[in-house]
């Protein structure tokens, strides 16, 4: 296993670790890495790649316009309103 520098990666990700940070983080993705080891010898030749696990076929509706609805109902829940319009604090002077 080859040497990882979690100081120049966390400089990279812009990132403060202190010396008992760094060593942890060290550990920990050096597991990881490990592991990735372990599933390289996974033969996987008989598997087709994907890019996700479930078969996706055209997820997205027919884009049909529809009739929207009335002022009435859009401002049925707002807490103030005038003239057919949801009336809100300024928040310029």
């Amino acid at each position: 296993m080859e040497h990882i520098d979690i100081g120049y990666t966390a400089k990279l990700a812009r990132l403060e670790l202190s010396k008992d940070e760094q060593e942890l983080y060290s550990a920990q993705l050096g597991r990881i890495l490990e592991y990735f080891h372990v599933l390289s010898s996974v033969d996987t030749s008989g598997v087709e790649p994907t890019a996700h696990a479930n078969p996706l076929h055209n997820v997205l509706r027919e884009d049909v316009a529809v009739p929207g609805f009335g002022a009435g109902p859009a401002l049925a829940n707002a807490p103030q309103q005038r003239e057919d319009q949801v009336l809100v604090p300024r928040v310029i002077e």
